[in-house]
């Protein structure tokens, strides 16, 4: 197995954070946030691939005579991409909610945050 999708997983995450610790708006920050998560779509997709795997369906075909891939980790993906579209509307919630009651979505001019 190659370990190209691997590094292209740890690439797309470092490069959500270093967006995440440079960014100068909620919006952008969100948005940052969310290509972090999505690294973890490529890490899953790396991890169930297998060459010459077809659908885990044994309808047609006797168990074990061809190589599957595992549905378990589609489950995981599938569950990934609902939990990071929850996660990404809820944080633009919050960011709307901040903006009506700060007029600013600039994190450097929210008083109330700092300590």
């Amino acid at each position: 197995m190659s370990v190209l999708p691997y590094l292209a997983a740890g690439w797309i995450f470092l490069v959500g954070c270093y967006g995440l610790a440079t960014s100068r708006n909620l919006i952008h920050a969100v948005g940052c946030l969310s290509v972090c998560q999505s690294s973890t779509y490529v890490l899953l997709l790396a991890v169930g691939y297998r060459r010459g795997g077809t659908a885990p369906v044994f309808s047609d075909i006797t168990p074990g005579s061809r190589p599957v891939v595992d549905p378990v980790v589609q489950a995981l993906a599938l569950t990934d991409v609902v939990v990071g579209a929850t996660v990404t509307a809820l944080l633009l919630a919050l960011v709307i909610q901040t903006a009506k009651r700060h007029g600013t979505i600039d994190p450097d001019q929210l008083s109330e945050l700092r300590g």
